[in-house]
Order: C-alpha cells, then sequence, then structure tokens
C-alpha cells in the first residue's frame, strides 16, 4: 500500500493511494502516524477505506501531497557515511580517519521536513555550502528496543525518500559534528508516499539524484555500507524507537563538495531525488531570509 499526506479543504489529512485517486482517511486517522501506531488493524480499517464507495476521493494528479510524516515526537534520526563510496570520495578532509566499525549516527530538527514539491531554503548569507543528499528513508511501525538484526523488517512499516540538504561549512564550524550543519529549516524534502514495507526491496533500489537535469547520485541501496537490518540493530540498542519515527539511512557518492569543482545548491535550482518503486520529489531551491536579526558572527 502507498499512503500519502495532502492539504485538502484547509487541513492536512492522511490518505492511500487507490489507482489514480487517493482515498481520504481522514475520518478515521488524524494523520498517518496514528495509523501506524494503530498497527496491523489499522491496515484492515484502509484497505476497508479503500473498498467503500462512500468514502470521500480526491485524484493523485494535482494533489498537493505535504510530507508524509507531519508530527513528529523526536528528531529525525539520521545514518552518516553508509555507502563506503561516500566515505572515500571525502576523505581528503581526513586522510587518516579509519572505516567506522559502527554506523555514524546523528539528529536533525523536524522543522527541516518540507513536502515532496516544496521549495527548499537556502541563505547564502550564513553558508555557501548547501548540498543535496539523496537518501532513503524508514519509518518504524513498532516500538522496541535493543531490536534483533534478524526480527528488524518486522518493525518497520515502509520506506519513503528523503534529501538531507547539508550546509558543509556549519558541519565544519561546530567542531565537525553534523546535528546544526543539518538542521536548518525548510530544507528536507521528505515523501512523496509512504510505502508499505511489503511493496519493495529496501536493499535492491535505485536511489538518484537529479540537478538541474544532470544525475549526480545513481547507486543501488545494495552498496549500503550496512545494510537496513544492522542498521536497526544498532540505532535501537538500549534505546527505543517509536512507531512512526523517521529514519535516513545515508547517501551515496556524487555530492556537491566532493565534485571538483565543488558543486553546490543556487537559487533557482531544481533537485530531483528519485527512488525506485517509491517515486519522485522535485524540488526548486529558493533563496530566503533565515538569518533574520541574529548577530551571530561566522568569521569569529
Amino acid at each position: 500500500m502507498k499512503f500519502v499526506s495532502l492539504r485538502s479543504a484547509g487541513r492536512i489529512v492522511p490518505g492511500i493511494v487507490a489507482g489514480e485517486e487517493i482515498v481520504d482517511l481522514s475520518d478515521r486517522f488524524p494523520d498517518l502516524v496514528s495509523l501506524i501506531e494503530g498497527g496491523p488493524e489499522a491496515l484492515d480499517v484502509a484497505r476497508g477505506a479503500m473498498e467503500s464507495r462512500t468514502v470521500s476521493r480526491i485524484a493523485l494528479e494535482g494533489a498537493e501531497l505535504v510530507a508524509p510524516i507531519t508530527r513528529f515526537r523526536r528528531d529525525v534520526l539520521c545514518t552518516g557515511w553508509n555507502y563506503w563510496d561516500h566515505f572515500e570520495e571525502g576523505r581528503a578532509e581526513r586522510p587518516t580517519q579509519d572505516r567506522p566499525k559502527a554506523p555514524t549516527f546523528f539528529n536533525k530538527s523536524p522543522d527541516t521536513v518540507v513536502g515532496p514539491y516544496d521549495p527548499v531554503a537556502i541563505d547564502p548569507s550564513f553558508s555557501e555550502t548547501w548540498d543535496y543528499e539523496a537518501e532513503l528513508a524508514l519509518v518504524f511501525g513498532r516500538t522496541a528496543r535493543s531490536i534483533p538484526a534478524g526480527e528488524a523488517f518486522a518493525h518497520v512499516f515502509g520506506y519513503c525518500l528523503a534529501n538531507d540538504v547539508s550546509q558543509r561549512d556549519l558541519q565544519r564550524r561546530h567542531g565537525g559534528q553534523w546535528n546544526k550543519g543539518k538542521s536548518i529549516d525548510g530544507t528536507m524534502p521528505l515523501g512523496p508516499m509512504l510505502v508499505t514495507a511489503d511493496e519493495i526491496d529496501p536493499q535492491a533500489l535505485r536511489l538518484q539524484c537529479i540537478l538541474n537535469g544532470e544525475t549526480m547520485q545513481d547507486a543501488t541501496t545494495a552498496q549500503m555500507a550496512f545494510s537496513i537490518p544492522e542498521l536497526i540493530a544498532e540505532l535501537s540498542f538500549g534505546m527505543t524507537v517509536r512507531a512512526g519515527d523517521v529514519v535516513l539511512t545515508g547517501t551515496p557518492s556524487g555530492v556537491g563538495q566532493s565534485r571538483k569543482p565543488p558543486v553546490f545548491l543556487r537559487d533557482g535550482d531544481v533537485m530531483v531525488t528519485r527512488g525506485e518503486g517509491i517515486g519522485e520529489m522535485r524540488n526548486l531551491v529558493r533563496q530566503v531570509d533565515l538569518r533574520g536579526r541574529s548577530d551571530v558572527d561566522l568569521a569569529a
């Protein structure tokens, strides 16, 4: 099944894709997180809505889709350096660093999240190094702690796309930790739909990022350094993950900072993030005022 969130009649509602239509689920669930929390019984309710002739339906074409997950109870959970080619393409900045023996995790603010066709914000006044990172994202379907790798897939509700737009100079400014350089408001598209785990093979999925018509990233998730079961086992080790939590699984090689010359996002760019079986997001890059009245001196 394919689930979406969309703006309809002035509010955001959850829906399920049925052919060329979206079945409105808002009279059954306030949002997709509520559906996910409901487990198998909630999926049965969604199936029943698809078969009902009385439920409101909206044309899929032209629907105003937003990010599938619109209610976050924690930061977005992220994975760094999860494709060895990506780790190696950045080695010039850290020539003596060994490959990690376990996944590298970090968080980013939910306020980064925008919809699959919304503008992505940049502000050159505090960063000139806005970089794209196409990623497969997973959404947990069950709340658990210390999940064994062999049971990991049973805890996944579904998958969608993300683009972890990053500010490379902010990453370096803050001691090399990634939270700040990846947590700027309005910078991470998520979507376009949440595809249930039974519909795709997340370890054999082609992932692409296309910038202004040029393919910048093109890889399969089979190239992950740490598989999805390994990520789930390591992330949940001693830490509760909850139904509806979003996890980004890492980006492949081809990012802008490692190109010669570097390629960074600019106002007016069009960024397409594509995933086999999941669809594509298309986001216009737009310069906005993110600095506001801040007196932070970035030259200090």
